[in-house]
Protein backbone atom coordinates (compact mmCIF):
# COMPACT_ATOMS: atom_id res chain seq x y z
CA UNK A 1 0.00 0.00 0.00
CA UNK A 2 1.22 4.00 -0.59
CA UNK A 3 2.69 5.92 1.91
CA UNK A 4 0.33 8.43 0.53
CA UNK A 5 -2.25 8.79 3.43
CA UNK A 6 -3.72 12.13 4.70
CA UNK A 7 -3.86 12.84 7.91
CA UNK A 8 -7.75 12.75 9.50
CA UNK A 9 -8.69 15.69 11.37
CA UNK A 10 -12.11 16.21 13.36
CA UNK A 11 -13.60 20.03 12.82
CA UNK A 12 -14.96 20.87 16.39
CA UNK A 13 -17.39 24.03 15.66
CA UNK A 14 -18.67 25.62 18.92
CA UNK A 15 -18.94 29.53 19.92
CA UNK A 16 -18.89 27.94 23.81
CA UNK A 17 -14.85 29.26 24.17
CA UNK A 18 -14.43 27.49 27.41
CA UNK A 19 -16.74 24.16 26.21
CA UNK A 20 -14.50 24.62 22.70
CA UNK A 21 -11.20 24.84 24.84
CA UNK A 22 -11.95 21.98 26.81
CA UNK A 23 -13.14 19.52 24.07
CA UNK A 24 -9.93 20.33 22.06
CA UNK A 25 -7.75 18.92 24.78
CA UNK A 26 -9.76 15.74 25.19
CA UNK A 27 -9.42 15.11 21.45
CA UNK A 28 -5.67 15.80 21.47
CA UNK A 29 -4.97 13.49 24.51
CA UNK A 30 -6.85 11.32 22.53
CA UNK A 31 -4.29 11.70 19.88
CA UNK A 32 -7.36 12.56 17.98
CA UNK A 33 -6.18 15.81 15.24
CA UNK A 34 -8.42 19.22 15.55
CA UNK A 35 -9.51 22.22 14.30
CA UNK A 36 -11.42 24.41 16.56
CA UNK A 37 -14.04 26.56 15.07
CA UNK A 38 -15.63 29.60 16.59
CA UNK A 39 -18.27 30.07 14.15
CA UNK A 40 -19.73 27.54 11.37
CA UNK A 41 -19.15 30.14 8.40
CA UNK A 42 -15.24 30.15 9.20
CA UNK A 43 -15.15 26.33 9.21
CA UNK A 44 -16.99 26.18 6.27
CA UNK A 45 -14.38 27.21 4.03
CA UNK A 46 -12.15 24.77 5.52
CA UNK A 47 -14.20 21.46 4.08
CA UNK A 48 -14.31 20.31 0.79
CA UNK A 49 -15.05 17.36 -1.24
CA UNK A 50 -11.58 15.69 -0.28
CA UNK A 51 -12.03 16.51 3.36
CA UNK A 52 -10.84 13.28 5.31
CA UNK A 53 -12.05 13.64 8.56
CA UNK A 54 -15.42 14.46 10.59
CA UNK A 55 -17.14 17.68 11.59
CA UNK A 56 -18.59 18.07 15.12
CA UNK A 57 -20.51 20.52 15.52
CA UNK A 58 -23.21 22.51 18.09
CA UNK A 59 -26.76 23.16 16.83
CA UNK A 60 -27.32 26.16 18.27
CA UNK A 61 -24.82 28.84 17.33
CA UNK A 62 -25.21 32.54 15.97
CA UNK A 63 -25.74 33.65 12.30
CA UNK A 64 -25.15 29.94 10.43
CA UNK A 65 -26.72 27.44 13.08
CA UNK A 66 -25.66 24.06 13.04
CA UNK A 67 -28.37 22.40 10.90
CA UNK A 68 -27.66 24.75 8.11
CA UNK A 69 -24.29 24.25 8.80
CA UNK A 70 -25.35 20.48 7.86
CA UNK A 71 -27.00 20.88 4.79
CA UNK A 72 -23.82 23.03 3.26
CA UNK A 73 -21.52 20.33 4.30
CA UNK A 74 -23.97 17.67 2.55
CA UNK A 75 -24.15 19.99 -0.31
CA UNK A 76 -20.18 20.00 -0.51
CA UNK A 77 -20.36 16.00 -0.03
CA UNK A 78 -22.78 14.15 1.54
CA UNK A 79 -20.53 11.42 2.88
CA UNK A 80 -18.61 13.39 5.40
CA UNK A 81 -19.63 12.72 8.56
CA UNK A 82 -21.32 15.23 10.94
CA UNK A 83 -21.94 14.54 14.66
CA UNK A 84 -24.42 16.87 16.25
CA UNK A 85 -24.06 18.55 19.44
CA UNK A 86 -27.29 19.60 21.06
CA UNK A 87 -28.95 20.81 24.56
CA UNK A 88 -32.28 18.46 25.64
CA UNK A 89 -34.58 20.69 23.67
CA UNK A 90 -33.13 20.53 20.56
CA UNK A 91 -33.29 16.27 20.31
CA UNK A 92 -35.86 15.83 18.06
CA UNK A 93 -34.07 18.38 15.58
CA UNK A 94 -31.01 16.52 16.06
CA UNK A 95 -32.78 12.80 15.33
CA UNK A 96 -35.15 14.23 12.31
CA UNK A 97 -31.46 15.52 11.42
CA UNK A 98 -30.12 11.60 11.50
CA UNK A 99 -32.67 10.88 9.05
CA UNK A 100 -31.34 13.57 6.62
CA UNK A 101 -27.81 11.85 6.76
CA UNK A 102 -26.53 13.04 10.13
CA UNK A 103 -23.75 10.37 11.52
CA UNK A 104 -24.48 10.62 15.08
CA UNK A 105 -25.81 13.00 18.12
CA UNK A 106 -24.72 13.69 21.50
CA UNK A 107 -26.53 15.63 24.29
CA UNK A 108 -25.18 17.78 26.82
CA UNK A 109 -23.63 17.39 28.82
CA UNK A 110 -21.84 14.23 27.02
CA UNK A 111 -19.22 12.56 28.67
CA UNK A 112 -15.53 12.88 27.37
CA UNK A 113 -14.76 8.91 26.34
CA UNK A 114 -18.53 9.07 24.61
CA UNK A 115 -17.21 11.93 22.28
CA UNK A 116 -13.85 10.41 21.90
CA UNK A 117 -15.83 6.95 20.56
CA UNK A 118 -18.37 8.66 17.96
CA UNK A 119 -15.53 10.47 16.93
CA UNK A 120 -13.03 7.57 15.98
CA UNK A 121 -16.49 6.00 14.59
CA UNK A 122 -16.93 8.68 12.16
CA UNK A 123 -12.98 8.99 10.90
CA UNK A 124 -13.28 5.33 10.38
CA UNK A 125 -16.23 5.72 8.44
CA UNK A 126 -14.98 8.34 6.35
CA UNK A 127 -11.82 6.49 5.84
CA UNK A 128 -13.66 3.75 4.50
CA UNK A 129 -15.30 5.67 2.16
CA UNK A 130 -12.45 7.21 0.66
CA UNK A 131 -10.90 4.18 0.12
CA UNK A 132 -13.77 2.91 -1.42
CA UNK A 133 -14.05 5.57 -3.94
CA UNK A 134 -10.35 5.39 -4.76
CA UNK A 135 -10.65 1.69 -5.40
CA UNK A 136 -13.52 2.60 -7.41
CA UNK A 137 -11.15 4.82 -9.58
CA UNK A 138 -8.63 2.26 -9.91
CA UNK A 139 -10.97 -0.50 -11.35
CA UNK A 140 -12.05 2.68 -13.79
CA UNK A 141 -8.06 3.30 -15.18
CA UNK A 142 -6.98 -0.43 -14.46
CA UNK A 143 -7.94 -1.33 -18.17
CA UNK A 144 -5.11 1.60 -19.40
CA UNK A 145 -2.54 0.89 -16.64
CA UNK A 146 0.75 -0.55 -17.34
CA UNK A 147 0.38 -1.97 -13.89
CA UNK A 148 -1.50 -5.08 -14.09
CA UNK A 149 -2.79 -7.06 -11.18
CA UNK A 150 -5.90 -7.36 -9.57
CA UNK A 151 -4.92 -7.73 -5.87
CA UNK A 152 -6.19 -5.37 -3.60
CA UNK A 153 -2.84 -4.04 -3.20
CA UNK A 154 -2.29 -2.95 -6.34
CA UNK A 155 -5.69 -1.40 -7.10
CA UNK A 156 -4.86 0.52 -4.01
CA UNK A 157 -1.95 1.38 -5.92
CA UNK A 158 -3.35 2.34 -9.25
CA UNK A 159 -5.75 4.78 -6.93
CA UNK A 160 -3.21 6.42 -5.16
CA UNK A 161 -1.19 6.75 -8.32
CA UNK A 162 -4.26 8.20 -9.68
CA UNK A 163 -5.19 10.83 -6.70
CA UNK A 164 -1.74 11.79 -6.45
CA UNK A 165 -1.21 12.78 -10.31
CA UNK A 166 -4.14 15.39 -10.29
CA UNK A 167 -1.66 16.99 -7.22
CA UNK A 168 0.95 17.90 -9.46
CA UNK A 169 3.70 17.38 -7.15
CA UNK A 170 6.97 15.94 -6.81
CA UNK A 171 7.20 11.92 -6.23
CA UNK A 172 9.71 9.75 -4.33
CA UNK A 173 8.69 6.31 -6.05
CA UNK A 174 10.53 3.33 -3.69
CA UNK A 175 10.87 -0.40 -4.54
CA UNK A 176 13.00 -3.41 -5.37
CA UNK A 177 14.75 -3.35 -8.82
CA UNK A 178 12.14 -5.07 -10.82
CA UNK A 179 8.92 -3.99 -9.04
CA UNK A 180 7.90 -1.46 -12.13
CA UNK A 181 8.94 1.93 -10.63
CA UNK A 182 8.86 3.27 -14.15
CA UNK A 183 5.83 2.52 -14.93
CA UNK A 184 4.34 4.02 -12.12
CA UNK A 185 6.33 7.19 -13.06
CA UNK A 186 4.75 6.87 -16.36
CA UNK A 187 1.24 6.95 -14.81
CA UNK A 188 1.86 9.94 -12.83
CA UNK A 189 2.72 11.28 -15.78
CA UNK A 190 -0.57 9.77 -18.41
CA UNK A 191 -3.00 10.69 -15.49
CA UNK A 192 -1.58 14.51 -14.41
CA UNK A 193 -1.85 17.91 -15.87
CA UNK A 194 1.23 17.23 -17.68
CA UNK A 195 0.04 14.36 -20.24
CA UNK A 196 0.95 14.99 -23.63
CA UNK A 197 3.91 17.18 -23.03
CA UNK A 198 7.47 15.62 -22.67
CA UNK A 199 8.06 12.62 -20.14
CA UNK A 200 11.65 12.47 -19.67
CA UNK A 201 13.70 9.25 -17.70
CA UNK A 202 17.05 9.67 -16.89
CA UNK A 203 19.33 6.87 -15.08
CA UNK A 204 20.79 8.36 -12.60
CA UNK A 205 23.45 5.40 -12.14
CA UNK A 206 24.60 5.27 -15.76
CA UNK A 207 25.47 9.27 -15.15
CA UNK A 208 29.41 9.66 -16.00
CA UNK A 209 30.15 11.78 -13.41
CA UNK A 210 32.48 13.75 -16.13
CA UNK A 211 29.94 14.26 -17.88
CA UNK A 212 26.70 14.84 -15.91
CA UNK A 213 26.40 18.17 -16.19
CA UNK A 214 26.24 18.84 -19.69
CA UNK A 215 24.03 15.65 -19.61
CA UNK A 216 21.53 17.15 -17.24
CA UNK A 217 22.04 20.85 -17.85
CA UNK A 218 23.12 21.18 -21.29
CA UNK A 219 25.24 23.98 -22.30
CA UNK A 220 24.91 27.20 -24.46
CA UNK A 221 26.43 28.09 -27.85
CA UNK A 222 29.88 28.83 -27.37
CA UNK A 223 30.47 27.41 -24.15
CA UNK A 224 34.83 27.10 -23.54
CA UNK A 225 34.95 23.25 -24.48
CA UNK A 226 31.57 22.31 -25.80
CA UNK A 227 31.42 24.04 -29.45
CA UNK A 228 29.58 26.02 -31.04
CA UNK A 229 25.86 24.52 -31.34
CA UNK A 230 23.87 24.99 -28.21
CA UNK A 231 23.01 21.93 -26.87
CA UNK A 232 19.65 21.13 -24.49
CA UNK A 233 19.97 19.40 -21.09
CA UNK A 234 17.67 16.75 -20.19
CA UNK A 235 16.28 18.91 -17.29
CA UNK A 236 15.36 21.18 -19.94
CA UNK A 237 13.89 18.94 -22.38
CA UNK A 238 11.68 18.00 -19.78
CA UNK A 239 10.31 21.82 -19.37
CA UNK A 240 6.55 21.91 -19.03
CA UNK A 241 6.18 17.94 -18.51
CA UNK A 242 7.61 15.24 -15.91
CA UNK A 243 11.42 14.19 -15.21
CA UNK A 244 11.78 10.81 -14.37
CA UNK A 245 14.90 10.58 -11.98
CA UNK A 246 15.53 6.71 -12.16
CA UNK A 247 17.98 5.27 -9.56
CA UNK A 248 18.32 8.73 -7.65
CA UNK A 249 20.14 6.47 -4.54
CA UNK A 250 23.09 5.58 -7.20
CA UNK A 251 23.59 9.50 -8.54
CA UNK A 252 26.87 11.41 -7.06
CA UNK A 253 27.29 13.17 -4.44
CA UNK A 254 28.47 16.56 -6.85
CA UNK A 255 25.65 15.81 -9.54
CA UNK A 256 23.11 15.73 -5.94
CA UNK A 257 24.15 19.77 -5.12
CA UNK A 258 23.48 20.78 -8.65
CA UNK A 259 20.27 19.04 -8.93
CA UNK A 260 18.72 20.44 -5.32
CA UNK A 261 18.49 24.39 -6.91
CA UNK A 262 16.36 22.87 -9.44
CA UNK A 263 14.19 20.86 -6.89
CA UNK A 264 14.20 24.04 -5.16
CA UNK A 265 13.66 26.90 -7.20
CA UNK A 266 12.93 24.96 -10.63
CA UNK A 267 15.76 26.87 -11.91
CA UNK A 268 19.00 25.83 -14.45
CA UNK A 269 21.86 27.36 -15.37
CA UNK A 270 23.77 25.50 -18.70
CA UNK A 271 27.06 25.69 -18.60
CA UNK A 272 28.31 28.76 -20.13
CA UNK A 273 25.01 30.47 -19.81
CA UNK A 274 24.93 34.12 -17.99
CA UNK A 275 21.58 33.73 -15.97
CA UNK A 276 19.55 31.07 -14.92
CA UNK A 277 16.77 30.17 -16.44
CA UNK A 278 13.00 28.89 -15.19
CA UNK A 279 12.00 25.56 -16.09
CA UNK A 280 8.14 23.96 -15.32
CA UNK A 281 8.15 20.20 -14.79
CA UNK A 282 7.23 18.03 -12.11
CA UNK A 283 9.72 15.77 -10.80
CA UNK A 284 9.49 11.78 -10.04
CA UNK A 285 12.49 10.00 -8.47
CA UNK A 286 12.63 6.87 -7.50
CA UNK A 287 15.19 4.62 -5.68
CA UNK A 288 15.89 1.12 -4.95
CA UNK A 289 16.67 1.34 -1.25
CA UNK A 290 15.27 3.80 1.55
CA UNK A 291 16.90 6.93 0.98
CA UNK A 292 16.93 7.98 4.51
CA UNK A 293 19.43 5.22 4.96
CA UNK A 294 21.68 6.11 2.56
CA UNK A 295 21.29 10.00 4.30
CA UNK A 296 22.45 8.37 7.79
CA UNK A 297 25.49 6.54 5.61
CA UNK A 298 26.53 9.57 4.12
CA UNK A 299 25.41 8.46 0.71
CA UNK A 300 23.08 11.05 -0.12
CA UNK A 301 22.50 14.81 0.66
CA UNK A 302 20.04 15.47 3.40
CA UNK A 303 18.10 18.82 2.16
CA UNK A 304 17.98 17.54 -0.96
CA UNK A 305 16.07 13.75 0.16
CA UNK A 306 13.60 16.18 2.25
CA UNK A 307 13.02 18.82 -1.16
CA UNK A 308 12.32 15.54 -2.98
CA UNK A 309 10.07 13.51 -0.39
CA UNK A 310 7.04 15.52 -0.72
CA UNK A 311 5.33 12.57 -1.23
CA UNK A 312 6.23 9.00 -0.82
CA UNK A 313 4.47 6.58 -2.98
CA UNK A 314 6.03 2.54 -2.09
CA UNK A 315 5.71 -0.28 -4.92
CA UNK A 316 5.26 -3.55 -3.57
CA UNK A 317 7.48 -6.26 -4.46
CA UNK A 318 5.98 -9.55 -6.63
CA UNK A 319 5.94 -11.88 -3.11
CA UNK A 320 3.64 -9.38 -1.32
CA UNK A 321 0.81 -9.47 -4.46
CA UNK A 322 1.09 -13.37 -5.61
CA UNK A 323 -2.43 -13.73 -6.45
CA UNK A 324 -1.01 -11.37 -9.45
CA UNK A 325 1.45 -13.46 -10.94
CA UNK A 326 -0.93 -16.20 -12.92
CA UNK A 327 -2.57 -12.47 -14.50
CA UNK A 328 1.15 -11.30 -15.00
CA UNK A 329 2.63 -14.41 -16.71
CA UNK A 330 -0.53 -14.98 -18.64
CA UNK A 331 0.19 -11.12 -20.30
CA UNK A 332 4.24 -11.72 -20.79
CA UNK A 333 3.60 -14.81 -22.78
CA UNK A 334 0.97 -13.03 -24.96
CA UNK A 335 3.47 -10.31 -25.70
CA UNK A 336 6.42 -12.76 -26.31
CA UNK A 337 4.06 -15.17 -28.45
CA UNK A 338 2.85 -11.88 -30.04
CA UNK A 339 6.84 -10.47 -30.49
CA UNK A 340 8.69 -13.70 -31.45
CA UNK A 341 5.83 -14.97 -33.88
CA UNK A 342 6.10 -18.08 -31.65
CA UNK A 343 3.40 -21.11 -31.99
CA UNK A 344 0.72 -21.73 -29.24
CA UNK A 345 2.33 -22.02 -25.80
CA UNK A 346 1.71 -24.65 -23.46
CA UNK A 347 2.83 -24.27 -19.92
CA UNK A 348 4.50 -27.51 -18.29
CA UNK A 349 4.30 -28.28 -14.98
CA UNK A 350 7.69 -27.86 -13.76
CA UNK A 351 7.12 -24.10 -15.37
CA UNK A 352 3.80 -24.52 -13.07
CA UNK A 353 5.79 -25.33 -10.08
CA UNK A 354 8.00 -22.44 -10.82
CA UNK A 355 5.49 -20.01 -10.55
CA UNK A 356 4.24 -20.93 -7.65
CA UNK A 357 7.08 -21.81 -5.31
CA UNK A 358 9.57 -19.20 -6.69
CA UNK A 359 9.64 -16.32 -4.49
CA UNK A 360 10.87 -13.69 -7.25
CA UNK A 361 13.68 -11.54 -5.95
CA UNK A 362 13.92 -9.50 -9.97
CA UNK A 363 10.20 -9.27 -9.73
CA UNK A 364 8.02 -8.29 -12.06
CA UNK A 365 11.30 -8.15 -14.37
CA UNK A 366 12.59 -11.43 -13.36
CA UNK A 367 8.93 -13.01 -14.51
CA UNK A 368 9.01 -11.55 -17.22
CA UNK A 369 12.10 -12.89 -18.63
CA UNK A 370 10.70 -16.04 -17.62
CA UNK A 371 7.73 -16.02 -19.52
CA UNK A 372 10.14 -15.16 -22.54
CA UNK A 373 12.53 -18.34 -21.80
CA UNK A 374 9.73 -20.44 -21.55
CA UNK A 375 8.06 -19.29 -24.68
CA UNK A 376 11.14 -19.67 -26.73
CA UNK A 377 11.70 -23.15 -25.15
CA UNK A 378 15.23 -22.79 -23.03
CA UNK A 379 13.96 -24.82 -20.31
CA UNK A 380 16.03 -27.40 -19.02
CA UNK A 381 14.96 -30.40 -21.05
CA UNK A 382 13.80 -33.46 -20.09
CA UNK A 383 15.81 -36.58 -19.99
CA UNK A 384 15.68 -39.60 -21.93
CA UNK A 385 15.41 -42.96 -21.27
CA UNK A 386 18.42 -44.64 -19.80
CA UNK A 387 20.12 -41.10 -19.52
CA UNK A 388 22.14 -40.78 -16.21
CA UNK A 389 21.87 -37.67 -14.60
CA UNK A 390 24.98 -35.17 -13.96
CA UNK A 391 26.69 -36.41 -10.10
CA UNK A 392 26.06 -33.92 -7.55
CA UNK A 393 29.30 -31.20 -8.28
CA UNK A 394 27.57 -30.52 -12.10
CA UNK A 395 24.50 -30.12 -11.24
CA UNK A 396 25.89 -27.70 -7.81
CA UNK A 397 27.61 -25.82 -10.73
CA UNK A 398 24.88 -26.07 -13.52
CA UNK A 399 22.69 -24.47 -10.76
CA UNK A 400 24.79 -21.54 -9.40
CA UNK A 401 25.40 -20.95 -13.31
CA UNK A 402 21.38 -20.75 -13.47
CA UNK A 403 21.31 -18.48 -10.33
CA UNK A 404 23.97 -15.71 -11.48
CA UNK A 405 22.15 -15.71 -14.92
CA UNK A 406 18.91 -15.09 -13.45
CA UNK A 407 20.01 -12.56 -11.49
CA UNK A 408 21.55 -10.40 -14.08
CA UNK A 409 18.59 -10.53 -16.02
CA UNK A 410 16.31 -9.91 -13.54
CA UNK A 411 19.03 -6.85 -12.36
CA UNK A 412 19.42 -5.46 -16.12
CA UNK A 413 23.31 -6.63 -16.60
CA UNK A 414 23.43 -4.25 -13.36
CA UNK A 415 26.67 -5.84 -10.89
CA UNK A 416 25.46 -3.49 -7.71
CA UNK A 417 21.21 -5.27 -8.10
CA UNK A 418 22.82 -8.84 -9.14
CA UNK A 419 25.08 -8.44 -5.74
CA UNK A 420 22.23 -7.46 -3.59
CA UNK A 421 20.29 -9.78 -5.07
CA UNK A 422 22.66 -13.06 -4.55
CA UNK A 423 24.18 -11.57 -1.13
CA UNK A 424 28.24 -12.14 -2.19
CA UNK A 425 30.97 -10.35 -2.32
CA UNK A 426 32.11 -8.75 -5.62
CA UNK A 427 35.13 -10.38 -6.17
CA UNK A 428 33.53 -13.66 -5.22
CA UNK A 429 30.64 -12.91 -8.30
CA UNK A 430 33.39 -11.79 -10.92
CA UNK A 431 35.39 -14.84 -10.26
CA UNK A 432 32.29 -17.42 -10.72
CA UNK A 433 30.75 -15.40 -13.77
CA UNK A 434 34.66 -16.06 -15.03
CA UNK A 435 34.44 -19.44 -14.37
CA UNK A 436 31.19 -20.26 -15.84
CA UNK A 437 32.10 -18.31 -18.93
CA UNK A 438 29.26 -15.86 -18.48
CA UNK A 439 29.09 -12.30 -19.97
CA UNK A 440 26.96 -9.55 -18.07
CA UNK A 441 26.50 -7.10 -20.97
CA UNK A 442 24.52 -9.47 -23.10
CA UNK A 443 22.12 -8.95 -20.04
CA UNK A 444 22.06 -5.13 -20.41
CA UNK A 445 19.07 -3.80 -22.50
Amino acid sequence: MSEFVTRQQVIFVDDDDALRAATVQSLELADIEVRAFADAETALAAIDDAFSGAVVTDIRMPRLDGLEFFARIRAIDPEIPVILITGHADVPMAIGALKDGAFDFLAKPYATDHLIAAVRKALESRRLILDNRMLRAAAETSVDSPLIGDSPVMAQLRATIVQIARADIDVLVEGETGTGKELAALLLHRKGPRSGRPFIAVDCGALPEGLAEVELFGHDRGAVGYGPIAREGRIEQSHRGTLFLDGIDNMPLAIQSMLLRVVEERKIRPIGAAEPRAVDLRIVASSRRDLQQAVRAGEFREDLFYRLNVVRLRIPPLRERKADIPQLFASFVEEATGRMGAPDFTLGDAARRHLIEHDWPGNVRELRNFAYSEVLGLDTPALGDGEIPPALPERVAQFEAHAIRDALASAGGDIAATLAFLRIPRKTLYDKIARHGIDPKIYRG
